[in-house]
């Protein structure tokens, strides 16, 4: 992250700038504003909507400014193969979480088969074991981020415990909200647009599987 903030006024520490970055990645905060985001929604940086609150497009473009590494460097190179080893695990977590809540047939997963449940577990440790080595990778080069691999274990042992919402719910650090917030801080770090990252992403999982 770049130490200079960017388009935050009176600022004089790097709280507002982490700040919004935090909102960012989360892509809402959900329940009453806490004291940090008081002073984004007065800069037009995040908005109240009902119960949650927002990050207004002049956030998400200061996030981008601020989290973005130089393009053509040695750091943007490292990183961009760590994405590239992400993509594809990152089409298997989606699938797991589906299959979580819904059974092959499309109706909800009530929960009452265990040996599904089981079996959707099993690929959930496959999900598991194959990010672990590009986070690792990752946080060799891209500051913080061993922070996600941290957050993953924590909301897989949460889940483990019985706590079904730790997997997918938006409600809580689930190992599906932090794994979605991994996944914008990367493509914020690289400057890659969504419809370039689902790209790219059908690119290497069809090429993965021959």
């Amino acid at each position: 992250m770049q130490s200079a903030a960017v388009d935050l006024p009176d600022a004089p520490d790097e709280s507002l700038t982490e700040a919004v970055v935090d909102l960012v990645l989360r892509g809402m905060w959900r329940g009453r504003p806490e004291s940090e985001h008081r002073p984004l929604v007065d800069a037009g940086l995040a908005m109240v909507k009902g119960p949650v609150v927002l990050p207004t497009e002049r956030a998400k473009a200061t996030a981008s400014r601020i989290l973005r590494v130089a393009a053509g460097s040695e750091e943007e190179e490292r990183i961009t193969a760590a994405y590239e080893a992400f993509l594809p695990v990152n089409r298997k977590i989606r699938d797991v979480c589906t299959a979580w809540q819904c059974r092959p047939d499309g109706t909800a997963n009530d929960h009452s088969d265990s040996g599904y449940d089981a079996e959707v577990r099993e690929s959930l440790e496959d999900v598991h074991e194959a990010i672990q080595p590009v986070l690792r990778r990752l946080e060799r080069v891209l500051a913080g981020s061993g922070r996600y691999l941290t957050a993953l274990d924590e909301a897989l042992d949460r889940f483990d415990e019985g706590e079904q919402a730790w997997l997918a719910s938006p409600l809580c650090d689930s190992y599906h909200t932090v794994w979605m917030r991994l996944h914008q801080e990367l493509l914020l770090v690289l400057g890659i647009s969504r419809a370039q990252d689902e790209a790219r992403e059908e690119e290497l999982v069809t090429r993965s599987r021959g």
